[in-house]
């Protein structure tokens, strides 16, 4: 083959980028022996991918039975396509590289209006870089690497978040004909807004005048996703996740209590998926009053609202000083070269995404984490059995180190 090594190095160690920032890196390629090459390209590829199966009966024309007919439908948006040299030519003549390491660097400006890296059961927003040796009467050879790319959710923005939310379920029930008492369930959260990393308050307010026993209350931070394709016909599915789940419990019948429960949220990425139209991303605090008994149980939800910037109002808010807190433990290791650019430019490094730096100069830059959903693989329609993979992909998103409460008391 001749290539012994490819590597793919991006100027920040989380291979991470806002939208509207500049990709830089190199791609070192090592030889073990002499390479003939019409050219290098480099290109930058950001799209959404949905895709499943259906399968649904037909009639057969020529037998007149039933058949399981198997249905593939996909959809598909390209946000940016960026393809140039970064050696050579179209035109250019046959170069022989020797044997050795070749290192070449290459940029690339996002887009300020791409949808945060998503990766789903049924689709994805992902963004790739693919290196092409360009090679005169043979098969052009392909290395790719995917990186994340955040869109940012100020939670500062939206007035709605900022306020309590509650929500009240009730029933009443008919035992042996005789009619007990309500049984009454309050949940609070103190804001609806919330980012990676941070504790979800929760205050419930269990009144149970009834004589149903309650086996179990749970609290469940869950993920809503929509998916949408387009061909051969339009249609959609909804998928739900359990993110995080507390349970309290049991109460009697004719007994009250109260409980104060912390939810911590993982690394997710943000509400909404802005500018993407195949997939839609919400977040709930789903409640559901598990009740003894043949009786239906009791369920509602809270919507939650996932940013990438957190409320600064929210008590308890993270560390506020007037120096970055500093935690070595989560110190990145130092980017080999190209290095990053002084003062925490490049990419995601440092806090300097969306002018976050400059609005909220106090509030501690985030780390960011993999998230809870991993591709087994990055191959596309577009690759072929010549494109080699560069590292295991996982996106990553900003996730806060806060000071956390203290242990729920009962």
């Amino acid at each position: 083959m001749g290539i012994k090594g490819c590597q793919i190095q991006l100027d920040n160690p989380w291979n991470t980028y806002y939208a509207g920032q500049t990709v830089n890196g190199q791609v070192l390629l090592t030889f073990d022996k002499p390479k003939k090459v019409r050219g290098i390209t480099a290109r930058f590829l950001g799209e959404a991918n949905t895709s499943w199966q259906e399968v649904r009966k037909t009639t057969n024309t020529q037998t007149g039975k039933e058949e399981d007919e198997t249905e593939n439908l996909t959809g598909h948006e390209e946000y940016f396509q960026i393809q140039y040299y970064i050696l050579g030519g179209k035109n250019a003549a046959e170069t022989e590289l020797p044997a050795g390491t070749h290192t070449y660097p290459f940029s690339c400006a996002l887009p300020p209006t791409l949808p945060s890296s998503f990766e789903g059961a049924h689709g994805h927003v992902r963004y790739t870089i693919k290196i092409t040796l360009d090679r005169p009467w043979k098969f052009d050879q392909d290395m790719k690497m995917a990186f994340t790319v955040i869109s940012p959710v100020d939670l500062n923005l939206n007035p709605r978040i900022k306020e309590p939310a509650k929500l009240e379920l009730e029933k009443s029930f008919c035992c042996f004909c005789c009619k007990s008492g309500p049984l009454a369930v309050i949940v609070h959260v103190p804001v609806s807004g919330y980012v990676s990393g941070q504790i979800i308050p929760i205050t419930a307010e269990c009144d149970n005048a009834s004589n149903v026993d309650i086996n179990i209350i749970k609290f469940i931070l869950r993920k809503v996703v929509t998916f949408t394709v387009t061909q051969p016909r339009a249609d959609k599915k909804v998928e739900k996740v359990t993110i995080a789940e507390l349970n309290v419990g049991p109460i009697a019948g004719n007994e009250s209590k109260n409980f104060n429960q912390q939810l911590e949220i993982p690394p997710l990425p943000p509400s909404n998926l802005q500018n993407c139209g195949l997939i839609d991303l919400d977040y709930q605090l789903y409640i559901e009053v598990d009740v003894s008994g043949p009786h239906t149980n009791l369920t509602g939800h809270i919507p939650i609202t996932l940013g990438t910037i957190p409320l600064v109002s929210f008590q308890p808010p993270a560390p506020m000083t007037d120096v970055p807190i500093q935690d070595p433990s989560m110190a990145p290791t130092q980017p080999v070269s190209p290095a990053s650019p002084p003062n925490g430019s490049g990419g995601a490094l440092g806090w300097n995404m969306g002018d976050s730096g400059q609005l909220y100069p106090n509030m501690p830059p985030p780390t960011f984490s993999e998230g809870d959903f991993k591709p087994e693989s990055i191959v596309d329609r577009q690759d072929s059995e010549h494109t080699a993979l560069i590292g295991n992909f996982a996106p990553r998103y900003p996730t806060y180190q806060f000071n956390k409460p203290s242990a729920p008391s009962y």
